[in-house]
Formats: C-alpha cells, sequence, structure tokens
C-alpha cells in the first residue's frame, strides 16, 4: 500500500446485495408509520425535475442559521389520487394475511382503471360494508389499507395507465380506521390531505438504470496498470485457493441502476397547486410543465424524471423545524 494512504475501505455497500433490476418500476413501502389519529399514512407523486431555491435558513444546527442559503430542491408533480378500494389485513404467524377487500361503486367510470384490474359485473357496496364491519367485530384485523390509484393522464408525462399501490389508514382502532376509509371510497385525496409544508418525509423509489456494467464503474475499484495481462478494467486477484469458488463479496461485473432504494427525512418546504411558479421557461427537460398540484422537497431523490415516487411520513423522528422562508425560486 505504499502507493496509496494506509486504509482503502471497500466501495459499494454489500447491504443491498444482491444487486438486480427491481420486480415493479414504482417504490416499495414495507413499513409504515403508526399514528392515533385517523388519516392516511402516505402519498405519491412523479419526478419532475430539480432546481434551486434562495431561502432563510431556520435549522438550528446549522452554522448559516438566518442567513439566506442557495438550496438545491426536486419538484414533484402529485396529482390527486383515486381511492378505489379497501383492504383488510390480519396477523399470522406467516406475516399479514389478506381478510377481504371492497371496491367503489364507481370504478368502472375512471379511464384505463380496465387495464389493471379485472371489473366485477355488479358492485354491492353496502352490502359488503356491512360485513366487513362485522368482520372487524369478529376476527382480529390488525391493520387497514387503502387501495389507491395514481392519475397520470392528468400531467404532462405519456404514460396513461394508473399506477396501484396501498396506503396503510391509521385510527385508535380498526374500527375508526374504516370509518375514516369508507369517507373516501370512490373519492380522491389530495397531496394537503396527507402531508403538509416542514413536515419530515421518506421517499421511495427505482433508481435510474444504467445497464450492464463493470467492477471499475459499478463498484469504482482502481484499474490496474496499463501493462497488466488481459484486463485493466477488472479485479486483479478474486480469490484464495480455498475456497474455491468465488466470493460474494469480490467486485464483479453486473447489473448497476433500477434498483428500490429510500431515502430518509426529506423536508417538505412547500405545497401548492400553481405548478407554474416553479416550471422553467420551456418546462423541465424530459418532463415538460407542472400543471398542477406539486410538492418542493430539499435536496435530491432517487430515480430519473417521470418515474412515480412513494412518501410517507418519516419513521425516524426528527425535531421540529421552522419552515424555511423561500426568497427566490430558480
Amino acid at each position: 500500500m505504499g502507493h496509496r494512504k494506509t486504509r482503502a475501505p471497500r466501495h459499494g455497500s454489500l447491504a443491498y446485495f444482491p444487486k438486480k433490476r427491481a420486480k415493479h418500476q414504482k417504490g416499495m413501502i414495507r413499513t409504515w408509520p403508526t399514528s392515533d389519529k385517523a388519516c392516511f399514512e402516505g402519498f405519491a407523486g412523479f419526478k419532475a425535475g430539480m432546481t434551486h431555491v434562495a431561502l432563510i435558513e431556520k435549522h438550528d444546527t446549522s452554522p448559516y442559521k438566518d442567513q439566506e442559503i442557495f438550496s438545491p430542491v426536486t419538484i414533484i408533480e402529485a396529482p390527486p389520487l383515486y381511492m378505489y378500494g379497501i383492504r383488510l389485513y390480519k396477523k399470522t404467524e406467516d406475516g399479514l394475511k389478506t381478510v377481504g377487500d371492497l371496491l367503489a361503486s364507481n370504478i368502472s367510470k375512471k379511464p384505463n382503471m380496465s387495464r389493471r384490474i379485472s371489473m366485477p359485473r355488479e358492485i354491492k357496496d353496502n352490502e359488503m360494508l356491512k360485513k366487513f364491519k362485522q368482520t372487524i367485530s369478529k376476527e382480529k384485523v390488525t391493520e387497514i389499507r387503502g387501495l389507491f390509484a395514481s392519475q397520470p393522464y392528468l400531467i404532462s408525462i405519456p404514460s396513461k395507465i394508473p399506477n396501484l399501490f396501498e396506503i396503510k389508514v391509521s385510527g385508535k382502532d380498526s374500527k375508526e380506521a374504516l370509518t375514516f376509509a369508507e369517507k373516501y371510497l370512490g373519492k380522491e385525496i389530495r397531496v394537503w390531505d396527507v402531508l403538509k409544508e416542514g413536515q419530515f418525509i421518506d421517499v421511495a423509489a427505482v433508481t435510474k438504470g444504467k445497464g450492464f456494467q463493470g467492477p471499475v464503474k459499478r463498484f469504482r475499484i482502481h484499474r490496474l496498470q496499463h501493462k497488466s495481462r488481459k484486463a485493466v478494467r477488472a479485479v486483479a486477484c478474486i480469490g484464495p485457493w480455498h475456497p474455491a469458488r468465488v466470493m460474494w463479496t469480490v467486485p464483479r461485473a453486473g447489473q448497476m441502476g433500477y434498483h428500490q432504494r429510500i431515502e430518509y427525512n426529506k423536508q417538505i418546504i412547500k405545497i401548492s397547486e400553481n405548478g407554474e411558479e416553479v416550471t422553467p421557461a420551456g418546462g423541465f427537460v424530459n418532463y415538460g410543465v407542472v400543471k398542477g398540484d406539486y410538492i418542493m422537497v430539499r435536496g435530491s431523490i432517487p430515480g430519473p424524471k417521470k418515474r412515480l415516487v412513494r412518501i410517507r411520513p418519516s419513521l425516524r423522528k426528527q425535531p421540529d423545524i421552522e419552515i424555511p422562508e423561500i426568497t427566490y425560486v430558480n
């Protein structure tokens, strides 16, 4: 190690193995926050792009507190979500198990929903609601989730088929959560029904895909000397004689990008319904014009433009921080 620093930690966290392509293009949320207040514990939108703003820093530990600074921000266009159903879960030895589903009576009126789910001939939502309430009183229903569909045809992206996903419904007990979800069944929810300015959130998305890459780009290993035998952009020694196999920790070529990732503790600094105020002249590159509701998040988030981004309130509690005052938007 005479030619470099004495300490050479490996690049690329082994916590993310296997590095393979995500099964679905929409982000996955496995853990939801809990609350005694009846509410939805998440939302979703589409990444429009990044810009920068000038704001008055309010964080107590920042050396720039009460000073004007520039900060990068991400714009997430968040059209209303359509709630097309309710799903009940009970806890078993093998995890959560579905007890039953309730679909909205107006589900067939929404465009392109038939391309995602098979439409029932007749929906008796009143009878199903009675059965749901009886089920809650008899069985130990541990979790209630709303079934939601995105509405990409309301914004600038070319995709018109909705994405389907679940959002947990919180409450003091299952009855209160079901009563709350019943109010929104067959209706739309908007971003300010779930989130608020200044709140910290977790963002789940699938990262930008980069295809099949070698170990130099995939794990950032050093190139060998130019007179190296056979290969320069490769690992020189891939392991000992015994065990007589290549260990999984050795950097090898393979899939890079298009992985499921979550970014923690991103602060919402603005929520608005006027997308024109953040759209640059000519629109966002490779996206277009932000037409309606949007979320301005401080910092960057995973994924390319136009990709569906799922949001939940932060699991890791953060101290209350004032909403920074925005003085300029690029």
